[in-house]
């Protein structure tokens, strides 16, 4: 018996994304690294878009996600709710 495990719906874009071909070190780097190898590995990814708006909608406070980082979240989300 084969049981197959595939993603919720909502998740189905994780399974597409170039960051699940590469290791988290790019998208979860030490504090004070670059983060400019994960965003350039983000800016290929055809998944983006909905990278970014899982990590908005789930208020992902650490690497990178969609093409941003923290800051950039943070930032993003404050002018949306201005």
């Amino acid at each position: 018996m084969q049981i197959e495990m595939t993603a919720e719906p909502e998740l189905a874009w994780q399974e597409q994304a170039l960051c699940a071909q590469t290791g988290a070190e790019f998208f979860f780097p030490e504090p004070g690294s670059s983060v400019r190898e994960a965003k350039d590995i983000c800016r290929m990814c055809d998944m983006r878009t909905a990278c970014l708006e899982y990590a908005l909608n789930n208020d992902e406070r650490f690497g990178v996600w969609g093409g941003l980082s923290e800051k950039e979240r943070y930032a993003l989300r404050r002018e949306t709710r201005a």
